[in-house]
């Protein structure tokens, strides 16, 4: 049963496999050129396993110690996830223990995963999404391991290398514009950031840009509620 359920979700981690090792690599390198030894970038890989936030963690454990700005801002950053969990809620019942992994390793990829691919009629659900979930954490925490190890080995000038988290968001902004024809989100994401970034500058632009987007979202959710 088991071997049946990892044949059948192999294939499907494949491509993820690709990016996750080169953003992988990407972020331990970056862990390292700021000076943290190869433990920080695998066991944060491994214990927080939140890509995007994890490259934002770099500047947080490098300023100022100020939690509730740090837990806002990962609240903010990760809240896509409150609703990922919603619309798994009947796909994650009846798998037993594996159903806290599940919850814990649910990325965007897995997610993509999970919720569109129905395995064969003679493997596993449970057993699927599981080795779906693992395979794919075991391709971040292999990336920034290998990254530190890297990092300990090459040594340039890493100035810019931190970048490649913004290239990461410009490139999942772009990938859900062309996969939907609602725009209406992605417009009031932009011109909520340009606006709080104009008024509350560059260093603290991002907590009040994330909560007008919500209050938006919100307005705008009962808006049409109210027109039905």
């Amino acid at each position: 049963m088991k071997t049946k359920a990892f044949k059948a979700a192999f294939p499907y981690t494949i491509p993820i496999a690709v990016g996750f090792l080169f953003l992988g690599m990407s972020y331990g390198f970056l862990m390292k050129s700021k000076g943290f030894s190869f433990w920080y970038p695998v066991c944060m890989s491994l214990f927080i396993y939140a890509g995007s936030m994890q490259f934002v963690t770099v500047d947080l454990l490098l300023s100022a110690f100020n939690l509730p700005a740090a837990f806002f801002l990962t609240l903010m950053v990760n809240a896509r996830h409150l609703f990922y969990g919603i619309s798994l809620l009947e796909k994650y019942k009846n798998t037993g223990w594996k159903k806290l992994y599940l919850i814990f390793g649910m990325c965007d990829e897995t997610f993509s995963i999970n919720c569109a691919v129905n395995p064969p009629a003679d493997v596993d659900r449970g057993w699927f999404m599981f080795f779906v979930t693992l395979l794919n954490q075991i391709y971040w925490v292999a990336g920034s391991a290998l990254g530190a190890l890297l990092g300990c080995v090459i040594h340039f000038n890493t100035t810019g290398i931190e970048f490649v988290m913004t290239a990461l968001f410009v490139v999942m902004f772009l990938n859900q514009w062309e996969e939907t024809s609602e725009h209406r989100p992605a417009l009031i994401g932009v011109g909520a950031s340009f606006v709080c970034l104009l008024i509350f500058g560059s260093g603290q632009f991002l907590l009040p840009a994330m909560a007008l987007i919500v209050a938006c979202f919100i307005f705008l959710k009962n808006k049409k509620e109210a027109a039905q």
